[in-house]
């Protein structure tokens, strides 16, 4: 469609423009059963019957992973008001996940928290994975948030869910676009498997080589473990008022940092008044390291990231302590080392808990380190640097299928191009 005309053969419905020979009904019509779960509170992690609530609702299907459970009794209780049966849509109704949706592809009875409602399609007009498509999709997800706009709380009634409005295709044809679309959905899981399955691998990779439990092939030199204040020096950063921020020169920022390994001159920094003493104070350069002074979560406590660039008249943010070693560390080596489970866990443990959790130049300088002697850092780091190359290219693979997923819907949904 260009410039507002409507193609021949297209029609202008509540839902957009869609070919004249697709419907648009509200789901209360084409669904058999639209119905809720039941707060209940007595559960726990056992029990004889699953109780899903919307933390097991994900983008398309049910992560089983931290179920709550409840008892024969409890169970037959709620199961009397929602009976889920395979086939069923779950939607959630409330909470930080409000929207989302999943096919259930259990065939075992559970139970459902309030905050999720099932949809059962009359099959007649409306195939489920059709209608879970749609509900993913932008167009589907949009309309759902406008029928949240308004409420103090975000949340959808089962008066709202039964007047969401779907195009509806000939059957056939919404059996194939529902097949194509789930195809590439199957693309997409595989390869959200295989990330995962590697993410493990590399984990117990670390495990053994940066212990020194497994040693690779021609190093049988010995080992130092040493505290991390004797192997170079730490600094916090700069503090200054909100006057100072937004212009003279770049300034490394704790969300800079947060989720990084490493930092690369490219990223774009803010700009903070330092003056000339300050940026030598506060310096920035090749082979730095960057601890994450505070976190709300303990995990979040201490991450590093490795500068991989000088950062030329660059400072960094009192949040930040800066790791500066004497030359025992190679700079590969330095972004796995610090995410070892051993130190991670030694690092948390030496945190401090107030309203956020926090550790401090002492405590790091305390922590041990194993050091394997500069050769043999290289040569587990190329491994390491390795397995970390092949898994983020199966990311780029995994997210330029969602994108071309996002593409699909976009035409699929609404008949720009046809399944005939």
């Amino acid at each position: 469609m260009q410039d507002g005309v409507i193609p021949d053969g297209y029609k202008l419905t509540e839902v957009g423009v869609i070919p004249c020979d697709w419907e648009v009904k509200r789901l209360g019509e084409v669904s058999v059963k639209i119905q809720d779960g039941t707060h209940f509170s007595p559960k726990s992690k056992q029990g004889n019957y699953r109780y899903i609530t919307s933390k097991n609702i994900r983008n398309g299907y049910l992560d089983l992973q931290e179920c709550e459970w409840i008892s024969h009794e409890e169970h037959k209780k709620i199961y009397a008001r929602c009976n889920v049966k395979f086939g069923d849509i779950l939607l959630t109704k409330d909470g930080v996940n409000t929207g989302n949706a999943a096919f259930n592809n259990l065939y075992e009875q559970f139970s459902l928290l309030s905050s999720v409602a099932l949809i059962r399609t009359d099959e007649n007009y409306l195939t489920p994975i059709f209608l879970l498509q749609y509900i993913l999709s932008s167009i589907g997800h949009h309309q759902l948030i406008e029928m949240m706009t308004g409420l103090a709380i975000t949340r959808l009634t089962l008066s709202k869910i039964k007047l969401f409005k779907i195009p509806l295709p000939p059957l056939p044809e919404q059996k194939r676009i529902a097949k194509a679309l789930s195809n590439i959905d199957e693309l997409i899981t595989a390869l959200d498997k295989l990330i995962t399955k590697k993410r493990y691998l590399k984990q117990g990779a670390m495990q053994q080589l940066l212990t020194g439990k497994t040693r690779l092939p021609g190093f049988t030199g010995a080992w130092e473990v040493r505290r991390l204040g004797e192997v170079g020096s730490f600094k916090n950063g700069i503090n200054k008022g909100k006057e100072d921020f937004g212009f003279g020169y770049p300034f490394v920022n704790l969300l800079d940092v947060f989720g990084k390994q490493k930092l690369e001159k490219a990223i774009s920094l803010g700009l903070i008044n330092s003056s000339k003493n300050e940026r030598n104070e506060y310096n920035l350069l090749l082979g730095d390291i960057l601890f994450v002074r505070s976190s709300v979560k303990p995990e979040g406590v201490g991450l590093i990231a490795v500068l991989v660039d000088d950062f030329t008249n660059t400072v960094y943010s009192g949040f930040l302590i800066r790791f500066r070693d004497h030359g025992d560390l190679d700079i590969n080596y330095k972004i796995h080392c610090f995410y070892d489970r051993n130190f991670r866990n030694s690092l948390i443990d030496s945190s401090t808990v107030s309203a956020n959790t926090n550790i401090n130049q002492q405590a790091l300088k305390n922590l041990l380190i194993p050091l394997p002697p500069l050769p043999e850092q290289k040569a587990i780091a190329q491994i390491l640097t390795k397995m970390d190359e092949e898994i983020e290219a199966l990311e780029k693979k995994r997210d330029k299928y969602k994108k071309i997923k996002q593409g699909m819907m976009s035409v699929l949904l609404t008949g720009r191009i046809r399944l005939m």
